[in-house]
């Protein structure tokens, strides 16, 4: 099989990566650059995972998307949460609402499976999770099944969507990638693109979370 893979360089794109560089006899990964805050350090730290394996790479630039608006993309403040708070519904709604990018996740597997479906590779692969579809939709089960329907319409030889940490929490997404020697030291989960990750930024909260809760050492931290 062959696999277009969706390649942010966070820790659950990263462990994505690896598995289906294990299973995959040829791999291409993308990269968008949206113009969110973190798109100079994602796009440094995809490249290094790239050349780590020698997989070809290619970062797609849609600047448009910053006229969207939301945290991510414009000068508003990030929302903080305290690390109990990661798990309350309202406040970790109200935190997805303010980072959320209108139709992000639509747009990239859209371009996804063109170039899927132009080079003949049979799967898109993703790094949605079960703790980030409790807030993002976008990243559940119900979207991937729905989704592959519409490439069954959208295109003429439709890919699949393989997304292999679908049931995982971000523990279980360290553990495996602990197992299946992820490239986690090269990965960038900050949604800040400084020299260090800010640490207090929802998507740095639940990754330390998650190496706490396995016992690991982040290898990521200070990259």
């Amino acid at each position: 099989m062959k696999s277009v893979i969706l390649l942010s360089s966070g820790l659950d794109s990263a462990v994505a990566f690896k598995h289906a560089y294990d299973r995959c006899s040829e791999l291409l990964a993308l990269t968008f650059d949206y113009g969110q805050r973190a798109a100079a350090n994602e796009i440094k730290h995809a490249i290094r995972i790239c050349r780590k394996f020698d997989v070809p790479h290619e970062v797609i630039e849609l600047p448009w998307i910053r006229q969207f608006g939301g945290a991510l993309t414009d000068a508003s403040a990030l929302p903080e949460l305290a690390e109990h708070e990661l798990d309350d519904g309202g406040a970790a709604a109200d935190s997805a609402r303010r980072v959320w990018v209108p139709a992000r996740n639509l747009l990239f597997l859209s371009i996804a499976a063109g170039y899927a479906e132009d080079r003949g590779y049979e799967l898109i692969t993703v790094g949605f999770d079960a703790e980030e579809a409790a807030t993002f939709p976008d990243n559940s089960s119900e979207f991937v099944e729905r989704f592959n329907r519409v490439l069954e319409y959208g295109t003429l030889k439709p890919p699949t969507i393989d997304a292999p940490l679908l049931n995982l929490d971000k523990a279980e997404i360290v553990r495996l990638g602990v197992a299946i020697d992820a490239p986690l030291g090269l990965s960038w989960s900050c949604y800040e693109s400084g020299d260090l990750p800010c640490g207090v930024c929802e998507s740095c909260l639940r990754r330390a979370r998650a190496f706490a809760r396995v016992g690991a050492k982040d290898p990521g931290l200070g990259i």
